[in-house]
């Protein structure tokens, strides 16, 4: 099979130069008027936005020619297996993997443990979304497997995020509800939605329509969860150091 890497080349360049615009007038409007920052800064941040622009650039072109058609032969083939059940362990794995490479879960957790002097390490929260989207995708290779409606696990699921709202901190809430967002990131959308379309057209009855879509749903419910939980699990930990400081004094 043939591919031509630069096919449509052209077009991804035209729409990651509007995307990036906006941002450039920004910049300049807040340059002019308000940061007036010296010669060498704004010459960095040019070099920042010239690599910024090839780079997402290159990536668009690399789902176009690469992700999307490898995901999608991926699925296929093992949707058609006579064991097909082995994709649930698989998405666990690939689940794990592609939030363990996010580059936007690993500025999230930078910042998360920046803004909070270390009590929240970096470490720490990696393990917790990428365990929480592994389940996510392994729950979602089932639910193409079994055919059962994207609401049954929806619907309890923000239920579930609800109630525990009441026993997490505020601070945990917050950053769960932006962890579902930066999770849901290019290389879960990419690759492993890919995946669940292709596992979906190759399972008899499955509609890729309705049972390969869906899956991203389930990725931003996920992490919610899985740092409320960690949330209401460190709440523990320092009710925990409060009694024994008491016990000490």
């Amino acid at each position: 099979m043939k591919i031509n890497v630069f096919e449509g080349f052209g077009h991804v360049l035209l729409e990651v130069t509007f995307a990036l615009l906006p941002l450039i007038i920004f910049f300049l409007i807040f340059q002019f008027f308000f940061l007036k920052l010296e010669k060498q800064k704004i010459i960095n941040i040019v070099k920042g936005f010239i690599l910024s622009f090839f780079g997402l650039a290159l990536f668009l072109q690399g789902v176009h020619v690469g992700f999307f058609p490898a995901g999608e032969l991926i699925g296929e083939t093992l949707g058609s297996l006579s064991y097909n059940w082995v994709l649930i362990p698989i998405g666990f794995v690939l689940g794990f993997v592609a939030t363990f490479a996010e580059p936007a879960v690993r500025i999230l957790n930078h910042e998360v443990e920046k803004v909070s002097g270390g009590y929240i390490s970096q470490k720490v929260m990696l393990y917790t979304l990428s365990i929480g989207v592994a389940v996510s995708i392994a729950v979602s290779m089932l639910r193409i497997l079994v055919g059962i409606p994207l609401w049954y696990f929806v619907i309890p699921g923000y239920l579930i995020v609800i109630i525990m709202m009441f026993f997490s901190s505020k601070t945990f809430t917050s950053i769960a509800f932006d962890s579902g967002g930066v999770a849901t990131g290019p290389m879960t959308v990419t690759f492993i939605l890919a995946i669940a379309v292709g596992v979906a057209s190759a399972i008899e009855g499955r509609d890729p329509l309705i049972d390969g879509f869906g899956m991203i749903a389930l990725v931003a419910l996920s992490p919610i969860l899985s740092v409320l939980i960690l949330g209401v699990l460190y709440e523990r930990k320092g009710g925990k150091g409060k009694d024994e400081a008491k016990s000490e004094a």
